[in-house]
Protein backbone atom coordinates (compact mmCIF):
# COMPACT_ATOMS: atom_id res chain seq x y z
CA UNK A 1 0.00 0.00 0.00
CA UNK A 2 1.18 3.52 -0.81
CA UNK A 3 0.82 6.42 1.35
CA UNK A 4 1.71 9.73 0.37
CA UNK A 5 2.06 13.45 1.92
CA UNK A 6 -0.12 16.42 -0.16
CA UNK A 7 -0.57 19.74 1.29
CA UNK A 8 -3.87 21.11 0.82
CA UNK A 9 -4.82 23.88 -0.79
CA UNK A 10 -6.69 27.19 -0.94
CA UNK A 11 -10.69 26.06 -1.03
CA UNK A 12 -9.14 22.61 0.41
CA UNK A 13 -7.64 21.79 -2.90
CA UNK A 14 -5.44 18.32 -2.15
CA UNK A 15 -3.29 17.43 -4.96
CA UNK A 16 -3.18 13.36 -5.20
CA UNK A 17 0.07 12.08 -6.22
CA UNK A 18 0.51 10.99 -10.19
CA UNK A 19 1.59 7.68 -9.06
CA UNK A 20 -1.99 7.07 -6.97
CA UNK A 21 -3.84 8.73 -10.37
CA UNK A 22 -2.31 6.71 -12.82
CA UNK A 23 -2.76 3.88 -10.21
CA UNK A 24 -6.76 4.17 -10.21
CA UNK A 25 -7.41 5.60 -13.60
CA UNK A 26 -7.95 9.50 -12.35
CA UNK A 27 -7.77 11.75 -14.56
CA UNK A 28 -8.62 15.54 -14.71
CA UNK A 29 -12.15 15.75 -14.54
CA UNK A 30 -12.71 12.34 -12.93
CA UNK A 31 -14.89 12.45 -9.97
CA UNK A 32 -13.64 11.71 -6.31
CA UNK A 33 -15.47 10.48 -3.14
CA UNK A 34 -15.17 11.96 -0.34
CA UNK A 35 -15.90 10.07 2.78
CA UNK A 36 -15.90 10.72 6.33
CA UNK A 37 -14.58 7.83 8.27
CA UNK A 38 -13.55 7.09 12.51
CA UNK A 39 -9.70 7.72 11.55
CA UNK A 40 -9.90 10.69 9.22
CA UNK A 41 -10.87 11.29 5.41
CA UNK A 42 -11.09 8.96 2.89
CA UNK A 43 -11.18 9.77 -0.92
CA UNK A 44 -11.77 7.31 -3.60
CA UNK A 45 -12.87 7.05 -7.08
CA UNK A 46 -16.69 7.77 -7.93
CA UNK A 47 -18.62 5.63 -10.37
CA UNK A 48 -21.15 8.24 -11.92
CA UNK A 49 -23.84 6.70 -13.72
CA UNK A 50 -25.79 8.35 -16.24
CA UNK A 51 -29.80 8.65 -15.43
CA UNK A 52 -31.70 6.96 -17.52
CA UNK A 53 -34.87 8.56 -19.25
CA UNK A 54 -37.92 7.29 -21.25
CA UNK A 55 -39.68 8.87 -23.71
CA UNK A 56 -43.65 8.55 -23.44
CA UNK A 57 -43.95 6.06 -25.51
CA UNK A 58 -41.79 3.45 -23.63
CA UNK A 59 -43.66 4.92 -20.11
CA UNK A 60 -46.80 3.61 -21.77
CA UNK A 61 -45.15 -0.21 -22.75
CA UNK A 62 -44.15 0.13 -19.02
CA UNK A 63 -47.87 0.79 -17.93
CA UNK A 64 -49.71 -1.41 -20.33
CA UNK A 65 -47.25 -4.07 -19.97
CA UNK A 66 -47.33 -3.98 -16.07
CA UNK A 67 -51.01 -4.07 -15.63
CA UNK A 68 -52.26 -7.63 -13.75
CA UNK A 69 -55.65 -7.88 -14.45
CA UNK A 70 -58.53 -6.51 -16.79
CA UNK A 71 -59.00 -3.14 -14.53
CA UNK A 72 -55.26 -2.57 -14.33
CA UNK A 73 -55.05 -2.79 -17.64
CA UNK A 74 -58.20 -0.35 -18.38
CA UNK A 75 -56.61 2.31 -15.89
CA UNK A 76 -53.27 1.67 -17.62
CA UNK A 77 -54.86 2.93 -21.38
CA UNK A 78 -56.74 5.90 -19.60
CA UNK A 79 -52.91 7.11 -18.15
CA UNK A 80 -51.79 6.19 -21.72
CA UNK A 81 -54.01 8.27 -23.51
CA UNK A 82 -54.04 11.32 -20.86
CA UNK A 83 -49.88 11.35 -21.62
CA UNK A 84 -51.08 11.67 -25.43
CA UNK A 85 -50.28 8.55 -26.58
CA UNK A 86 -52.38 5.70 -28.89
CA UNK A 87 -52.38 2.58 -26.48
CA UNK A 88 -53.49 0.55 -29.91
CA UNK A 89 -49.58 1.81 -31.16
CA UNK A 90 -47.53 0.44 -28.31
CA UNK A 91 -46.17 -2.89 -28.31
CA UNK A 92 -46.89 -4.86 -24.92
CA UNK A 93 -48.14 -7.67 -23.77
CA UNK A 94 -51.56 -7.51 -22.03
CA UNK A 95 -52.56 -9.40 -18.68
CA UNK A 96 -54.16 -12.89 -19.23
CA UNK A 97 -57.84 -12.89 -20.24
CA UNK A 98 -57.68 -9.09 -21.49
Amino acid sequence: MIAEVSKVGKRGTVVIPAGLRRRFNVTEGSFIMAEERPEGILLRPAAVLPMESYSPERKAEFLLSNAINASDYAGAIKAVRAMGVDPAMIKHRKPTGV
